[in-house]
């Protein structure tokens, strides 16, 4: 973790009289161009008056979390960070108790949270001024409970969504690096790998308080939101501040099982996003090889050690998790 201040002086800002804001700058250094980030970050401080910007560096020796937490101890007015989905879930872990506001710079593979809530992606300057001056809005958080198979137990948050089956599997399977050089042509290999295979999971599960309940099933999602890349809509009621958790099983009959699938999420956004499309979802049934909930806790059990993903991050491997929202949690700066 390095701390750095690279900003214009300001002393002589008209705004100097006045309490000076100031910002915490979270940085992955592996997906951004930080001279750029630099440059629009000072800008923004020269033009209104902030003060110069604390920096701070993740590693991926620990996942970004210490520089997360150091960048919140500065006690910024805002922490904006520049990364992908997995930093980005890390700076909302060490920030979310605080009250502090989150500015997003996304610079990832997927970008889903900046996808789901509509931030810019395409200009690193107009990013860098919303989460400055932008208007805040609190999103849930999700909550993970995860017991591995020694018993040992850990809390993570998820702010897009948890996934048990074909969805860990591809994030533990991909490689990093063809990921970096490929963006989602990497999870090529491991979903055809999967598909083919057709490998099926033994759960216990229940919904809030409810009873346990046996399934089979390729893979468990349980989502805080509902757009994948390329606009795919994998949980049609998905909403980032509800304060509900939506959930799909994928249970394909057998390989062929998957056109099915493919079909039902192909025409998900048209069935939710038109009014004809709506009345041909009340006419038409949901396939089988798809089953959807939603509730505030899911807490599943399998009889062997499966992989578990948050927000596209392998977890390694669980026997049992308890997934559940914590409303509003967040702020967001956009």
């Amino acid at each position: 973790m390095s701390t750095i201040h690279t900003s214009p002086s300001t002393h002589d800002h008209p705004e100097s009289s006045a309490r000076r804001r100031t910002a915490a700058v979270l940085v992955n250094p592996a997906k951004i161009d930080i001279g750029d980030l630099r440059a629009a970050v000072a800008d923004h401080e020269h033009a209104h008056g902030w003060t110069p910007s604390r920096w701070f560096t993740t590693d991926a020796g620990d996942d970004g979390r210490a520089a997360a937490h150091a960048a919140v101890a500065a006690d910024p007015d805002v922490l904006v960070v520049a990364g992908g989905d997995g930093t980005i879930r890390v700076a909302a872990e060490a920030v979310a108790a605080t009250g502090t506001p989150l500015g997003i710079i996304a610079a990832g593979t997927g970008n889903l949270l900046a996808r789901n809530l509509g931030l810019r992606q395409d200009s690193t300057a107009d990013a860098v001024r919303a989460a400055f001056d932008g208007t805040d809005r609190s999103i849930d958080v999700g909550v993970a409970d995860l017991t591995r198979p020694t018993g040992a137990t850990e809390t993570r948050t998820f702010l897009v969504m948890a996934g048990i089956g074909l969805d860990a599997q591809m994030a533990a399977d991909t490689d990093p690096r063809l990921k970096r050089r490929l963006g989602w042509i990497a999870y090529a290999g491991p979903i055809a790998k999967s598909v083919i295979g057709n490998r099926t999971i033994s759960f216990l599960y229940r919904r809030d308080e409810g009873p346990f309940h046996s399934m089979q099933a390729h893979t468990v999602i349980v989502g805080n939101c509902g757009t994948l890349t390329a606009g795919v809509l994998l949980l049609p009621d998905a909403q980032p501040n509800d304060g509900i958790l939506d959930a799909v099983a994928f249970r394909p009959i057998k390989r062929f099982g998957w056109s099915t699938v493919g079909y039902a999420l192909a025409l998900n956004r048209f069935f939710t996003r038109t009014r004809f499309g709506q009345l041909l979802h009340r006419i038409i049934p949901t396939p089988r090889t798809l089953q959807y909930t939603h509730g505030r806790k899911f807490e599943l059990h399998t009889p062997a050690p499966e992989q578990i993903q948050l927000d596209g991050d392998p977890f390694g491997e669980i026997t049992t998790v308890t997934l559940t929202v914590h409303p509003g949690r967040l702020r967001i700066r956009s």
